[in-house]
Protein backbone atom coordinates (compact mmCIF):
# COMPACT_ATOMS: atom_id res chain seq x y z
CA UNK A 1 0.00 0.00 0.00
CA UNK A 2 1.49 3.35 -0.94
CA UNK A 3 1.51 6.40 1.32
CA UNK A 4 -1.61 7.99 -0.18
CA UNK A 5 -3.59 4.76 0.19
CA UNK A 6 -2.53 4.53 3.84
CA UNK A 7 -3.80 8.07 4.44
CA UNK A 8 -7.09 7.37 2.63
CA UNK A 9 -7.62 4.08 4.49
CA UNK A 10 -6.86 5.35 8.00
CA UNK A 11 -9.97 5.34 10.11
CA UNK A 12 -10.79 4.75 13.75
CA UNK A 13 -11.24 1.01 14.32
CA UNK A 14 -13.13 0.04 17.45
CA UNK A 15 -14.12 -3.51 16.59
CA UNK A 16 -11.42 -6.18 16.43
CA UNK A 17 -11.37 -9.75 15.18
CA UNK A 18 -11.68 -11.94 18.30
CA UNK A 19 -8.81 -14.31 18.95
CA UNK A 20 -6.46 -12.69 16.42
CA UNK A 21 -3.29 -11.44 18.09
CA UNK A 22 -0.86 -8.75 17.01
CA UNK A 23 2.58 -10.28 16.70
CA UNK A 24 5.50 -8.98 18.75
CA UNK A 25 7.22 -8.20 15.43
CA UNK A 26 4.30 -6.02 14.33
CA UNK A 27 4.33 -4.16 17.65
CA UNK A 28 8.06 -3.62 17.31
CA UNK A 29 7.56 -2.23 13.80
CA UNK A 30 4.89 0.16 15.11
CA UNK A 31 7.20 1.38 17.86
CA UNK A 32 10.14 1.68 15.46
CA UNK A 33 8.03 3.97 13.30
CA UNK A 34 6.83 5.96 16.33
CA UNK A 35 10.34 6.88 17.39
CA UNK A 36 11.01 8.27 13.89
CA UNK A 37 8.46 11.03 14.54
CA UNK A 38 9.70 14.59 14.73
CA UNK A 39 10.23 16.11 18.16
CA UNK A 40 11.14 19.60 19.32
CA UNK A 41 14.90 19.84 19.68
CA UNK A 42 15.04 16.06 19.12
CA UNK A 43 14.15 15.63 22.82
CA UNK A 44 12.02 12.53 22.04
CA UNK A 45 9.92 12.93 25.21
CA UNK A 46 7.87 9.80 24.72
CA UNK A 47 7.58 6.46 26.40
CA UNK A 48 5.37 3.60 25.23
CA UNK A 49 3.68 1.02 27.43
CA UNK A 50 2.57 -2.09 25.57
CA UNK A 51 -0.33 -3.78 27.33
CA UNK A 52 -1.25 -7.34 26.39
CA UNK A 53 -2.69 -8.51 29.71
CA UNK A 54 -6.46 -8.80 29.31
CA UNK A 55 -7.32 -7.78 32.88
CA UNK A 56 -5.16 -4.66 32.60
CA UNK A 57 -6.70 -3.77 29.22
CA UNK A 58 -10.18 -3.95 30.76
CA UNK A 59 -9.05 -1.76 33.66
CA UNK A 60 -7.79 0.77 31.11
CA UNK A 61 -11.14 0.50 29.30
CA UNK A 62 -12.86 1.40 32.57
CA UNK A 63 -10.52 4.39 32.97
CA UNK A 64 -11.58 5.39 29.45
CA UNK A 65 -15.26 5.57 30.32
CA UNK A 66 -15.87 1.91 29.48
CA UNK A 67 -14.67 2.19 25.88
CA UNK A 68 -14.87 -1.49 24.97
CA UNK A 69 -12.33 -1.26 22.14
CA UNK A 70 -9.61 -0.73 24.74
CA UNK A 71 -10.49 -3.96 26.48
CA UNK A 72 -11.20 -5.99 23.35
CA UNK A 73 -8.06 -5.17 21.37
CA UNK A 74 -5.30 -7.75 21.74
CA UNK A 75 -2.78 -5.00 22.43
CA UNK A 76 -3.02 -1.45 23.71
CA UNK A 77 -0.14 0.97 23.38
CA UNK A 78 -0.29 3.74 25.96
CA UNK A 79 1.71 6.71 24.71
CA UNK A 80 3.17 8.80 27.51
CA UNK A 81 4.86 12.17 27.55
CA UNK A 82 7.91 12.89 29.65
CA UNK A 83 7.38 16.64 30.10
CA UNK A 84 10.66 17.18 31.92
CA UNK A 85 12.57 15.75 28.96
CA UNK A 86 11.26 18.67 26.89
CA UNK A 87 11.44 21.18 29.74
CA UNK A 88 15.19 20.67 30.15
CA UNK A 89 15.67 22.51 26.91
CA UNK A 90 12.47 24.52 26.43
CA UNK A 91 11.34 25.12 30.01
CA UNK A 92 7.64 25.90 30.38
CA UNK A 93 6.79 25.69 26.68
CA UNK A 94 8.46 22.28 26.45
CA UNK A 95 6.65 21.04 29.55
CA UNK A 96 3.21 22.34 28.55
CA UNK A 97 3.22 22.07 24.77
CA UNK A 98 6.15 20.47 22.95
CA UNK A 99 6.04 17.16 24.81
CA UNK A 100 2.35 16.82 23.86
CA UNK A 101 2.95 17.77 20.24
CA UNK A 102 5.78 15.26 20.05
CA UNK A 103 3.75 12.39 21.50
CA UNK A 104 0.90 13.30 19.12
CA UNK A 105 3.30 12.99 16.17
CA UNK A 106 4.52 9.60 17.42
CA UNK A 107 0.91 8.50 17.87
CA UNK A 108 -0.01 9.44 14.32
CA UNK A 109 2.99 7.50 13.01
CA UNK A 110 1.69 4.42 14.85
CA UNK A 111 -1.83 4.89 13.45
CA UNK A 112 -0.56 5.13 9.88
CA UNK A 113 1.85 2.22 10.27
CA UNK A 114 -1.00 0.09 11.64
CA UNK A 115 -2.94 0.65 8.41
CA UNK A 116 0.11 -0.26 6.33
CA UNK A 117 0.39 -3.53 8.32
CA UNK A 118 -3.29 -4.38 7.80
CA UNK A 119 -4.18 -3.56 11.40
CA UNK A 120 -6.76 -1.25 12.87
CA UNK A 121 -6.37 1.21 15.70
CA UNK A 122 -8.17 4.04 17.41
CA UNK A 123 -6.88 7.21 19.07
CA UNK A 124 -8.37 7.21 22.57
CA UNK A 125 -7.75 10.45 24.40
CA UNK A 126 -10.82 10.50 26.64
CA UNK A 127 -9.68 8.77 29.80
CA UNK A 128 -8.84 9.47 33.42
CA UNK A 129 -5.09 10.08 33.36
CA UNK A 130 -4.59 9.46 37.07
CA UNK A 131 -6.50 6.21 36.96
CA UNK A 132 -4.54 5.02 33.90
CA UNK A 133 -1.25 5.98 35.59
CA UNK A 134 -2.25 4.00 38.71
CA UNK A 135 -3.28 0.96 36.68
CA UNK A 136 0.07 0.90 34.87
CA UNK A 137 2.05 1.97 37.93
CA UNK A 138 3.68 4.72 35.88
CA UNK A 139 6.56 6.77 37.19
CA UNK A 140 5.51 10.36 37.95
CA UNK A 141 7.39 11.70 34.95
CA UNK A 142 5.29 9.65 32.47
CA UNK A 143 1.99 11.34 31.67
CA UNK A 144 -0.41 9.08 29.75
CA UNK A 145 -1.60 11.04 26.72
CA UNK A 146 -3.14 8.50 24.36
CA UNK A 147 -4.34 4.90 24.46
CA UNK A 148 -4.12 3.02 21.17
CA UNK A 149 -6.12 -0.20 21.02
CA UNK A 150 -4.68 -2.16 18.09
CA UNK A 151 -5.81 -5.34 16.39
CA UNK A 152 -7.08 -6.90 13.20
CA UNK A 153 -10.27 -5.08 12.18
CA UNK A 154 -13.39 -7.24 12.51
CA UNK A 155 -14.50 -6.02 9.10
CA UNK A 156 -14.50 -3.05 6.77
CA UNK A 157 -15.30 0.30 8.34
CA UNK A 158 -19.03 0.71 8.80
CA UNK A 159 -18.82 4.46 8.29
CA UNK A 160 -16.16 7.00 7.57
CA UNK A 161 -16.26 10.32 9.33
CA UNK A 162 -16.69 13.30 7.07
CA UNK A 163 -14.08 15.99 6.69
CA UNK A 164 -14.59 19.70 6.29
CA UNK A 165 -13.83 21.07 2.84
CA UNK A 166 -10.31 22.39 2.44
CA UNK A 167 -11.50 25.94 1.75
CA UNK A 168 -13.16 26.10 5.17
CA UNK A 169 -10.06 25.09 7.14
CA UNK A 170 -7.18 26.58 5.15
CA UNK A 171 -6.21 30.20 4.52
CA UNK A 172 -3.54 30.87 1.94
CA UNK A 173 -1.45 33.88 2.89
CA UNK A 174 0.76 35.67 0.34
Amino acid sequence: MDFWQVIENRTSVRDFEPGVDVSPEAVERLLSVAIRAPSAGNRQPWHFYIVRDQAVRWQLAAAAGDQEAVGQAPVVIVVCADAEQSARRYRRRGRELYCLQDTAAATEHILLAAVALGLGACWVGAFDERQAARILNLPRRHRPVVMLPIGKPAGPPTRRSSRQPLESVASFVG
